[in-house]
């Protein structure tokens, strides 16, 4: 099959129903979680993704068995710290940070060296703000590059609980560290500045001892290790960043209307819809409901001929970081100059997002001014792209792809976008999706 992606018209006309894959960060939480509970748990929804699926593969290697059906995914856990495994494990990541980082949490007691490597994109990534807390632990790390995989990871016996202030708003940072208390005596008390809360609402659920204090800006969280965790069975809901996709779809599409149902809307990552609804996006929640401490709701969205430039509060920043890329389309239609500060943490993603965003802009005909840490876009209401734009070598980052193929199918030219495998990490039904909406 060809990685490369055509396209050379515009989306027609549609008024769709459309549910999306199960939420990224909730399905590799649930799995990693799952491998420390005693007893079966069970996940409906789970995203089938590479990067869910290298979780699954990383537990199994720890000696947790796995089983997967066609509707529902089984993990039975032997408990805290029960993992029972060979020596001379490798734990291969892949693409996924999220798992790259959050399961170093869970190894701070392995006796044996277990080793973590990962894919190009993922080897070029900062690991510090994970090593140097866990270090705290007593845990040791073995560097062949300074902070970067591949790395191996040896645990200590006796582990106590630290104090740590997460300062980078890094949720997977955050969450590692929290992971960590689980396996550590005493408490650990973590200063966090604000991101995602899905780790804290899932250790809430699961009755871990768990205290949060929250301020303005910081979260103040205390864990103490408890005695063991209860199976449990989650039916994952929709992954926002997945229907961030769509709503941006929509709302540059003509005279057009979606429904995308049952998608996660925690207030950690509605950011796109904050940000997009004040650009003039037409964007409604229906049928809110709580589960498992998540809210969930029915996005409607329909098409909007009046959209305005932002500039975007960096308080908004935590709860759109995955979304950005998207977002950028839609300043590049709206009426006036957009400018998104505070966002460095951009290029700390699978890519360099921030530049690259700023780089398929430019090659749309849209102006830009970038530093290190911010972007202005300047806005063209009646922007049609009648070239052909080939966008390659990106590092096979999952959300430029799909950022490129909405670009293409709202504002015309003609698009060569290669690597289309690369949706496998996060959104493997995305281009379905796609097909399904354009049929009539």
């Amino acid at each position: 099959m060809s990685k490369l992606l055509l396209i050379k018209g515009k989306i027609k006309k549609f008024d769709k129903n459309i549910e999306v894959s199960g939420d990224k960060s909730l399905s590799i939480r649930w799995v990693l979680l799952a491998s420390q509970c005693i007893g079966r748990s069970r996940a409906h929804n789970l995203l089938m993704s590479e990067d869910v699926l290298a979780s699954i593969n990383a537990i199994k290697k720890l000696g947790i068995k796995v089983k997967i059906y066609k509707n529902f995914c089984e993990i039975f856990g032997n408990g805290i710290n029960g993992f029972k495994y060979k020596k001379n494990i490798k734990i291969d990541a892949k693409n996924s940070g999220t798992l790259g980082r959050l399961i170093l949490g869970l190894l701070i007691k392995s006796p044996q060296k277990i080793k973590l490597i990962g894919d190009k994109s993922l080897s070029k990534r900062d690991f510090s703000r994970v090593t140097l807390p866990l270090e705290r632990f007593g845990t040791k790390f073995y560097f062949k590059k300074k902070n970067k995989l591949p790395f191996s990871i040896l645990g200590s016996e006796s582990t106590k609980g630290i104090k740590y202030f997460e300062n980078k708003g890094s949720a997977q940072c955050k969450s590692s560290i929290m992971l960590a208390a689980i396996n550590a005596s005493g408490t650990t008390s973590i200063k966090a500045k604000k991101s995602r809360n899905h780790s804290e609402l899932l250790f809430k659920y699961l009755k871990i001892p768990i205290k949060i204090k929250k301020t303005k800006k910081y979260d103040f969280i205390d864990i103490k290790q408890p005695k063991e965790i209860k199976a449990f069975n989650y039916q994952i809901p929709g992954d926002i960043s997945s229907s961030a996709f769509f709503m941006v779809l929509t709302t540059l599409a003509n005279n057009s209307k979606l429904l995308i149902k049952n998608v996660n809307i925690n207030p950690s990552r509605t950011g796109v819809i904050t940000i997009l609804k004040r650009m003039g996006a037409k964007i409604t929640l229906k049928n809110k409901k709580i589960y498992r401490g998540e809210k969930i709701s029915d996005i409607l969205i329909k098409s909007s001929n009046s959209l305005k430039a932002i500039d975007c509060p960096s308080k908004l920043n935590s709860s759109a970081i995955d979304e950005f890329l998207v977002i950028f389309l839609v300043a590049a239609k709206a009426r006036g100059i957009s400018y998104f500060k505070d966002i460095s943490e951009l290029n700390q993603k699978e890519s360099p997002r921030l530049n690259w965003g700023s780089k398929i802009l430019n090659m749309m005909g849209v102006k830009t001014e970038l530093t290190k840490n911010s972007i202005k876009i300047y806005g063209q209401p009646n922007l049609k792209i009648t070239k052909l734009i080939t966008i390659k070598e990106y590092l096979k980052d999952h959300r430029i792809f799909m950022m490129c193929t909405v670009a293409a199918l709202t504002l015309g030219g003609q698009w060569k976008i290669h690597d289309k495998d690369s949706i496998n990490t996060s959104f493997p039904s995305f281009l379905e999706i796609i097909k399904k909406i354009n049929e009539k």
